[in-house]
């Protein structure tokens, strides 16, 4: 079974960081997607914090979530990961996950030595498409 896979089968409860109260940017289409298939997910914005977003309460930071944390799920720039990483640590997350375009490799080494996964510049919801629904975003191929 690919990492992935494995990784979307077993956790379940994500904390989403730069989700949006636009429900048409793409943190926000991703966070109700995957709460169509099951998962819990918690918005963290500092901007909105105490306000909710598709009925959850919004966080300042992953540090104030009481509930435990499976998938530390990042929609913010490459260059604001590293804290975020040193949080995931704290709370004892499974899996640091960024989403396309994001990466750090200092973020990925100290995951790493804490025994978490790192999945780096991949987004949730069409990882799940594609492992479970066999869904590819990419248009197939028109032979003649």
């Amino acid at each position: 079974m690919s990492e992935i896979k494995d990784i979307l089968s077993k956790y379940k409860t994500i904390a989403m960081i730069g989700v949006s109260k636009d429900s048409t940017k793409p943190s926000t289409i991703v966070m109700k997607y995957m709460q169509k298939y099951g998962y819990k997910v918690i918005p963290v914005n500092p901007r909105v914090k105490g306000e909710k977003i598709l009925d959850e309460e919004v966080f300042e930071k992953i540090t104030d979530i009481k509930e435990p944390v499976d998938i530390v799920d990042v929609f913010r720039p490459s260059k604001e990961v590293f804290p975020i990483a040193e949080d995931t640590v704290k709370i004892g997350a499974k899996v640091l996950w960024l989403q396309l375009g994001i990466k750090d490799d200092d973020a990925k080494e100290l995951v790493k030595k804490n025994n978490i996964e790192y999945i780096e510049n991949k987004c949730t919801k069409m990882e799940y498409q594609k492992h479970f629904l066999k869904i590819r975003q990419a248009f197939p191929v028109l032979s003649n």
